[in-house]
């Protein structure tokens, strides 16, 4: 493509390239640059695009577009006037805009995501339409599965993966989007079909700073939906209190608000619900019919999940009885609330909760099957939110008979340190500590027995543990199966 095409929707401030060049590709990481790329250089929250540019110009990018004047000598130079709503733009134009082909579905909010999304693209391939899937876990699509790298890549490698999902024959693509993504426009320019919106509770605060700044930066995939495809549908949690705000912003911006919850205002609810250890039971209302489920999901906030899903499926025209055959058949994964089969007498589970709402909640689902006793083994990741790590300690101790805190991502943080701001929301319960995490599952599975339930919470579907930057291989649901099986 010229360089003249490329940069037509794009504000430049000055420019020294010329219009005839030709741009084959376009990259904001110079580890990844090739030949005839331009490479779009991004101030970052911990890194400095700028260092990197003598590296992508040596892997073979043949101009360099920034927030800056051009150099006095050098390559072809862009000066942008915001390089990161630029890169969205520059990466969907390189790629002829897959979102235009594409049925895009966003979902957002600080739970959930994962499991709607999943369930979702689920349910569009039950009726037929090769979906896409962008999530925490995996971006897929076809026979191919790439591990993630983070819930919403950047702008590169999500138009990229979009483009592919396109090329490769997908009606559809499913997508997780963060609210860090929101806020550095990396979903920009990306034509959503509809979007929705789970929750809003404590996290990313280390970046976000407040509610209300992480609230707005939820709302901007919202604000992009309107801008983009007005009317469209917004499926949204009444139960949440940031969602009820929602709601009535989402019409202002003239969309189609969408309800879901448990509230009887809600255009998509569960009535007559039961919760047990084999799963969840409600009659599910919508404008499409009403139909009695019986899902083998566990808790309250999984029935909210499905609530979310059949939303954004009847807003994709799915039809309401294939819909509920697809839901009916939904089983946990991904390390979300998993059950770990394993030759031991207690139940033992594996969730990624890793704020304290996400924490109550499952601690309170698993409460709900009046076990023996509940062990919960947790931590919470360093270089993140501090401030949410006496929370957690503090919801273990309301609802776990029996705690265990380790570590979890300690990254380039101490151990031990991480382990003490937890425990100082611990009181009057007695609390055991032990910074290697395999041996504090073992310590939980040898204080076990029948009758009991064994939380292991905080990494859920992860493979990896990472500290002092360095990732080494770590998986719960095989440290629970080895331990099980062969001891400490």
């Amino acid at each position: 493509m010229k360089l003249a095409s490329l940069l037509h929707a794009v504000e430049v401030v000055a420019r020294t390239a010329p219009d005839s060049l030709e741009i084959s590709g376009v990259c904001c990481d110079s580890r990844l640059a090739r030949a005839g790329d331009l490479f779009v250089a991004i101030h970052g929250h911990q890194d400095e695009g700028y260092r990197h540019i003598e590296q992508a110009l040596a892997r073979g990018a043949v101009a360099i577009a920034a927030e800056r004047p051009p150099p006095p000598t050098g390559p072809g130079w862009i000066h942008l006037a915001d390089a990161r709503r630029a890169l969205a733009r520059l990466a969907c134009a390189i790629h002829d805009h897959p979102s235009h082909t594409l049925a895009v579905y966003g979902v957002t909010g600080t739970n959930g995501k994962t499991t709607v999304a999943g369930l979702l693209r689920d349910v569009l391939q039950a009726e037929g339409r090769k979906t896409g899937l962008i999530s925490t876990v995996e971006y897929s699509y076809g026979d191919r599965i790439i591990a993630a790298s983070r819930t919403t890549p950047d702008s590169c490698e999500l138009q990229g993966l979009l483009g592919a999902m396109r090329n490769d024959g997908c009606q559809a693509a499913v997508m997780e989007v963060s609210s860090h993504a929101l806020d550095q426009h990396r979903t920009g320019d990306i034509r959503f079909a509809a979007a929705a919106f789970t929750n809003l509770t404590r996290d990313h605060f280390d970046y976000h700073h407040d509610f209300e700044t992480y609230f707005r930066a939820k709302c901007r995939l919202f604000e992009q939906l309107s801008a983009l495809h007005p009317g469209a549908p917004a499926v949204v949690n009444r139960d949440d209190p940031y969602g009820r705000r929602l709601i009535e912003q989402a019409a202002g911006l003239g969309l189609h608000p969408v309800a879901y919850g448990l509230d009887a205002a809600a255009d998509i609810r569960a009535t007559d619900l039961q919760l047990d250890a084999q799963g969840s039971r409600f009659l599910l209302q919508t404008p499409a019919g009403s139909q009695a489920l019986s899902v083998a999901l566990l808790g309250r906030f999984n029935v909210a999940n499905l609530l979310c899903v059949a939303g954004l499926a009847l807003a994709a025209g799915i039809p309401f009885d294939r819909l509920c055959e697809t839901l009916q058949r939904a089983r946990p994964r991904w390390g979300r609330l998993e059950k770990v089969e394993a030759r031991h007498p207690a139940a033992i589970f594996v969730d990624y909760a890793h704020t304290d709402d996400a924490l109550r909640n499952v601690l309170a689902t698993l409460r709900e099957l009046a076990p023996r006793r509940l062990i919960v083994v947790f931590g919470c990741g360093g270089d993140r939110d501090r401030a949410k790590r006496p929370l957690m300690g503090r919801v273990a101790a309301e609802l776990a008979d029996e705690i265990i805190v380790t570590s979890d991502n300690p990254r380039s943080e101490d151990p031990e340190a991480i382990i003490a701001e937890i425990t100082a929301g611990i009181a009057g319960k007695p609390v055991q500590t032990d910074p290697d995490r395999r041996a504090a599952i073992g310590r939980a599975l040898r204080t076990a027995g029948k009758g009991d339930i064994v939380l292991i919470a905080g990494k859920g579907h992860e493979t990896y543990q990472e500290t002092r930057h360095n990732r080494f291989a770590f998986d719960d649901r095989a440290e629970v199966r080895s331990l099980a099986t062969h001891g400490s």
